[in-house]
């Protein structure tokens, strides 16, 4: 975060993402809020995807408004762009997927987070491999040796992909197989043939379809990672500890988005307002994962399990003290 701006909330709720496209949510832009919080104004990462609805439907709500609180959003390509940005301070609270998330936390000692509220939960079809209409690939098992475009490497798009492909009896390699692009640009790699095939997240799975006729290879949440925990919002630790009260309102305000995001009409009406080029009919198309209220050590302690399966860490990690519950 700048040095121009109040440090900020990176309290209790998500953390590792948030950061959209725009700025948000009125606030006083005073070092305390009228409601008491240590800092009324945070920077929050966030992507331009589907998972990130519950945000700006906390945003443009004003759910975080009624909590003393103004959230400015900065768009993120993925964990490994938000992570550095939140250690350095320039995010207060990032949404990110787990992989990058947990890989950074056990490798870098110097990177303590605190995962402040679970954000985006698998559904069919919401994380796709995608080939051209005309591709002669037909399974899993034709992409051996190809390019595969993800989001980014070793995170959650290449451990689905792995993870699909040892079900089938292919092994995909980080740094042969797959090839870093950014959601919004997957198309145009699709089409004018940069890669093989491109692990796909909603929405531009159904565009991709709808615009182009791109076919879907393989539904990426089902087999192994069927409704597995995809990202959540987290905050450093030394940020969290220092603003309980912050933390705390971004969390019950994040959380009541989250429960308002149950309704899909609601995140079909808002998705076109911050993902560029998905229009409506795109969203009213596409598939949806949920979006969970709560911090559930035991279903998110799958990802390190998995990740640990396929080398993202040496040895088992215990995701409990990496969670910071919402108070009571």
């Amino acid at each position: 975060m700048s040095a121009t701006l109040p440090r900020a909330v990176l309290g209790g709720a998500l953390a590792v993402a948030v950061a959209l496209s725009a700025t948000a949510c009125g606030g006083s832009d005073d070092k305390k809020s009228a409601n008491g919080l240590e800092e009324s104004t945070i920077t929050v990462g966030t992507m331009t995807i589907a998972d990130t609805a519950p945000l700006q439907i906390a945003i443009q709500k004003g759910l975080f408004k009624a909590e003393g609180l103004t959230v400015k959003t900065r768009v993120v390509s993925g964990g490994a762009e938000a992570i550095p940005l939140l250690k350095s301070g320039q995010l207060d609270i990032t949404f990110g997927n787990y992989v990058s998330l947990f890989t950074a936390a056990s490798k870098d000692p110097g990177f303590k987070p605190k995962v402040v509220a679970d954000g985006f939960q698998g559904a069919p079809k919401t994380h796709t491999l995608m080939v051209r209409g005309d591709s002669p690939y037909r399974t899993i098992k034709d992409l051996a040796g190809k390019k595969i475009g993800v989001n980014t490497k070793r995170n959650v798009s290449t451990l689905l992909v792995r993870a699909a492909g040892q079900a089938q009896g292919v092994t995909f390699d980080e740094d042969k197989n797959f090839v870093e692009i950014p959601p919004p640009n997957m198309q145009a790699a699709l089409k004018n043939k940069s890669v093989d095939a491109v692990q796909a997240i909603e929405p531009f799975g159904t565009q991709m379809q709808r615009s182009m006729g791109a076919r879907m290879l393989a539904d990426l949440s089902s087999g192994p990672t069927a409704q597995f925990p995809m990202a959540g919002y987290a905050a450093m630790a030394k940020f969290a500890n220092k603003n309980p009260k912050t933390v705390a309102a971004f969390q019950r305000a994040l959380v009541k988005g989250e429960g308002m995001a149950a309704d899909r009409k609601l995140v079909e009406q808002i998705l076109p307002t911050y993902a560029k080029g998905i229009d409506a009919s795109v969203a009213a198309a596409m598939s949806y994962g949920t979006y969970p209220t709560s911090l559930d050590a035991t279903r998110l302690q799958r990802v390190p399990d998995v990740m640990q399966q396929f080398g993202y860490i040496s040895k088992k990690m215990d995701v409990k003290p990496l969670l910071l519950t919402a108070a009571s």
